[in-house]
């Protein structure tokens, strides 16, 4: 109160200083309004680009969680039996499935795919109405903006379930008739999807298969949306969906454009040095001394004597990490036994024991190689990509799809042995040996090693019906209550404070 009090005192006396003289008259360089902007095509570029940031955004509350790798981690990752955060509050709760719709990690992921959807809403209903650009050009901004309002819409349905459907019509709307406090209704899921296959087909139509030689652009735009890319997208959802036969004919199309294949070395794929490669079909990127992140933060090891002063509020939880094989090259991606700053070793403790020996320190969880780089620059902002779709996973949705249409094939085993074989796993005997249910568990196993902290896990256990089975039985291995039950943990609550604004979300009955 006493604070209070002084500024409004600080006010009161500025306001009558200005009766009697005038203080600063604040100078106006620009005003942006419908009649100045999108105006030429440097406007239309800008407004692209500024929905891509949205990608890597910052919260704004006091640090730099981003929507991918934080957000998204948060609510993909952490909230299944692949991820662990020791820390307390709301990422602690996350991460032992105690959430509830005042999380600020469930209001971050509402959030932040909507500012990116209004972002392209608005460079939509400009862009359509511009005659500065061609049409070759408009199409082409028009269809990246559409990739990225669909992948909002699916991280949205992903995450939610039903939610508010809003597109270049609601800005139209907001223009002509505005009313920012009416309820918005909310869209069953299906009818979501009927826009996100539209803006995916829309932009399969229009991108090109890669930027190079691009007239449009100044550069090479490795990061920009693709016909890849959308096809990617769009196969994702089909998964989602269960609609095995198109989604294998999305990766049919994906492989005949002859733009991908796996990079030869799974370390080096994530090295921060490595921007842009053929494993590469979409990515957040990111540049150190451009617009740098705090990925290495967020992810890297405690007291490690390299990556140093790092925070690992993301852990893989050793349950985990202790089913990789020895020959895999991804088991070593972790921090998992090292010499700290402070001469202790570092390690994973023996089962049943929590008091380390003098001279070491148990671990709670292993920290990953995969966004804290220890050959990269050690910086507070780093440059690392994160990746959000890559040819690993068209290999693998592809081979979980042909299971599910016709049981194991050759072709479906080969696929996956494809993955294991890039990282010296030991390879799947043939296809003879499996039935359609442990192929599955196979190809879930699978998308567990290689996909750890890349958004997918909660999605796949959703998808292959074994989410509550695979997380309950993590928590009740590690002494926490198996709380996950499928019908009501399928979706997240809807975060109060939009509950609070708009009577049509109701968390009272989210069972499905």
């Amino acid at each position: 109160m006493k604070s209070i009090l002084k500024v409004l005192t600080l006010i009161i006396t500025i306001v009558g200083i200005g009766s009697c003289k005038k203080l600063i008259e604040p100078k106006v360089y620009s005003t942006l309004t419908d009649g100045n902007a999108f105006l030429t095509k440097s406007d239309a570029i800008a407004a692209v680009n500024a929905a891509y940031s949205r990608l890597k955004q910052p919260s704004g509350i006091s640090d730099s969680w981003m929507y991918y790798a934080g957000f998204q981690v948060t609510v993909s990752d952490l909230t299944t039996d692949a991820g662990h955060a020791k820390s307390g509050g709301d990422v602690g709760l996350m991460s032992s499935c105690q959430w509830g719709p005042t999380n600020q990690y469930i209001a971050y992921a509402w959030q932040f795919p909507y500012k990116m959807i209004s972002d392209a809403n608005n460079g939509i209903y400009y862009i359509s109405k511009m005659e500065s650009v061609t049409d070759a050009e408009k199409k082409q901004f028009l269809g990246e903006l559409r990739f990225l309002r669909a992948l909002g819409y699916v991280d949205l349905t992903d995450a939610f379930g039903p939610v508010i459907l809003l597109t270049e019509d609601s800005v139209a709307k907001s223009i002509s008739n505005p009313n920012y406090e009416a309820p918005l209704p909310v869209t069953p899921v299906d009818q979501v999807n009927t826009l996100i296959i539209s803006d995916l087909e829309y932009a399969i139509a229009n991108l090109p298969v890669n930027y190079t030689g691009t007239t449009l652009y100044n550069s090479n735009d490795v990061g920009r949306a693709t016909k890849g890319a959308a096809l990617t997208l769009l196969c994702k959802l089909y998964m989602r969906e269960h609609e095995w036969q198109k989604a294998l004919d999305a990766t049919t199309q994906i492989m005949a454009l002859n733009q991908y294949s796996l990079y030869p070395d799974y370390a080096g794929l994530f090295a921060e040095n490595n921007k842009w490669c053929s494993e590469n079909i979409f990515s957040a990127l990111a540049d150190q001394l451009v617009d740098g992140v705090e990925i290495k933060n967020h992810f890297g090891p405690l007291n490690h004597a390299v990556v140093r002063d790092r925070w690992e509020y993301f852990g893989l939880p050793w349950r985990m990490f202790n089913t990789y094989e020895l020959t895999d090259d991804r088991r070593e991606m972790f921090f998992d036994n090292y010499v700290g700053t402070d001469g202790l070793v570092y390690k994973q403790g023996p089962p049943g024991q929590t008091t380390p020996p003098p001279g070491e320190y148990y671990l709670a969880d292993a920290a990953t190689k995969k966004f804290a780089d220890p050959s990269g620059p050690d910086n507070y902002l780093d440059g690392h990509v994160f990746p959000i779709l890559r040819y690993a996973d068209v290999l693998l949705c592809r081979a979980e799809a042909l299971n599910e249409i016709d049981g194991p094939t050759t072709e479906g085993v080969n696929l996956i042995n494809e993955v294991k074989g890039r990282s010296h796993a030991i390879l799947l005997g043939a296809a003879s040996g499996f039935t359609k249910e442990s192929l599955r568990d196979a190809i879930l196993q699978e998308r567990g090693w290689e996909f750890v902290f890349e958004c997918k896990r909660r999605q796949d256990l959703i998808r292959m019906g074994k989410y509550q089975e695979k997380v309950n039985e993590y928590l009740s291995a590690i002494g926490l209550t198996p709380t996950i039950n499928f019908a009501e943990d399928k979706y997240f609550p809807y975060p109060q404070g939009q509950v609070d604004l708009n009577p049509n979300l109701s968390n009272a009955d989210r069972r499905n």
